[in-house]
Order: C-alpha cells, then structure tokens, then sequence
C-alpha cells in the first residue's frame, strides 16, 4: 500500500512539474503598443529608474534579459528611447 502511494505521489509530481526548459523564451515587440498589451507599465532592467519630471513608474516589469531584446540591443526596435533602463514605461 504504501509503495502504492508514493508510486502515484511521483506519477503526480512528475505530470505537474515544469522544466526550466520550458519557460517561454524572450521576445522582441515591434513597437510599444505591442509590448504594453503584454507588460501594460514596461519593461526594465534590474535598479532601473524612470527618468520623468512627474511621478516615476515603478510597476514595470523587471526581467533584464527580456529588456535587452527590446532596448535594441538584440533586434533593430529601440523601444528604451530616453535610455533610463525601461522600455515602454507607462503609467
């Protein structure tokens, strides 16, 4: 009974895990109306700060790697254009 048990505890485990290898790879926006329908405040880079005379957008989404495919650095779309580290900031 109890071999039983565990047998369907690693069946259980085994059919809810998730390799890392299937996390969803970074993608390039063409532009930022496309990107804020996915992350609606932006994106930016670790210790990013909004550069703005008004209140600063915090609520970006912070993923440097997804950042880097949407600064220009990866693809020919510059969408960080005033260079603060966020790309698309939105309030």
């Amino acid at each position: 009974m109890l071999i039983a048990s565990l047998a369907a505890s690693a069946v259980v485990l085994s059919a809810t895990a998730v390799p890392a290898s299937a996390a969803p790879a970074p993608k390039s926006y063409k532009n930022c109306t496309e990107l804020n329908k996915v992350y609606p405040h932006g994106v930016g880079k670790k210790g990013a700060r909004d550069k703005t005379s008004g209140k600063p957008v915090t609520t970006f989404r912070v993923d440097n790697t997804l950042y880097s495919y949407n600064d220009g650095g990866f693809r020919q779309y510059d969408l960080d254009r005033d260079n603060d580290g966020i790309a698309c900031e939105k309030r």
